[in-house]
């Protein structure tokens, strides 16, 4: 009897170091991971007064394939530390804080605002005669 009680705290001993090394092991492939995770995320630098466009999230769920999931564009008013933004909408005076990593530049493009775009309607197609 003796001998079995020494065996099985040799077991337990060796279970021990056995879930030790997991934890470790855990450890060293979350910080990899992250380490791996944070070289793939682009920073993002914005500037007081410049223009941006901000991501809707919420259409993700309901909007439509067509439909745009940027809403704007935005004035920033203030960079705050860690990434956090403060924007302005064009035709209101209230300014709110979002998340940097759901801006992204706005982009005029001059040129496109003096093409003229052909409209056609779809709701009552006319069909020629037979």
């Amino acid at each position: 009897m003796d001998q079995a009680g020494e065996e099985r705290k040799l077991q337990l001993n060796k279970l021990d170091e056995i879930r030790l090394e997991a934890y470790e092991n855990s450890k060293f492939y979350k910080e990899r991971t992250k380490k791996f995770h944070d070289s793939s995320i682009v920073r993002k630098d914005f500037e007081v007064g410049q223009q941006v466009l901000l991501y809707n999230s919420r259409l993700g769920l309901m909007g439509g394939k067509l439909r745009s999931k940027w809403t704007g564009p935005f004035v920033v008013t203030n960079v705050y530390p860690y990434g956090a933004v403060e924007i302005q909408g064009p035709s209101t005076a209230k300014s709110f804080k979002v998340n940097g990593h759901r801006l992204k530049p706005f982009l005029s493009n001059p040129s496109l605002l003096d093409v003229v775009v052909e409209e056609t309607s779809l709701v009552h197609p006319t069909y020629p005669p037979i």
